[in-house]
């Protein structure tokens, strides 16, 4: 009894940020967290940056999300929302992994904030040299 599936889930992380998506076949809602993805990051480039993966894919309307996200500002957020609809949109249509890969999508970005290390102001900063 092969069982179609409806449901595809992936996990995306961003800096501090984790988020899970669920996407679904359906009429194009996007909740975040039980918000709308618009309440819930507000400015119109973080939502551009997290629903350019259903663009690209002409999916946008076509599946209904349900993500969660937690930890990290609404910028990591985004950014971790963006790569779980991309591996969960592999996960549902395998085909479009070449251009999810092409245009940058299942890229990890890795880049995070750095420590501060004793003896200067912040992690790089140095104090004023003073010769006397």
């Amino acid at each position: 009894m092969a069982e179609t599936q409806t449901r595809f889930g992936a996990t995306g992380r961003r800096k501090r940020a984790v988020a899970r998506a669920i996407l679904s076949p359906g009429s194009g809602a996007f909740t975040v967290n039980g918000h709308s993805v618009s309440d819930y990051l507000m400015r119109d480039s973080l939502i551009q940056h997290a629903q350019a993966p259903l663009v690209e894919s002409e999916l946008l309307g076509k599946v209904d999300i349900r993500d969660t996200a937690k930890g990290g500002g609404t910028a990591g957020q985004a950014g971790a929302i963006r790569l779980a609809i991309s591996r969960a949109l592999i996960e549902m249509s395998p085909e479009l992994k070449g251009m999810m890969r092409k245009n940058g999508f299942l890229t990890r970005d890795a880049r995070k904030v750095e420590r501060k290390k004793y003896g200067r102001p912040k992690a790089r900063k140095r104090f004023q040299y003073s010769k006397r």
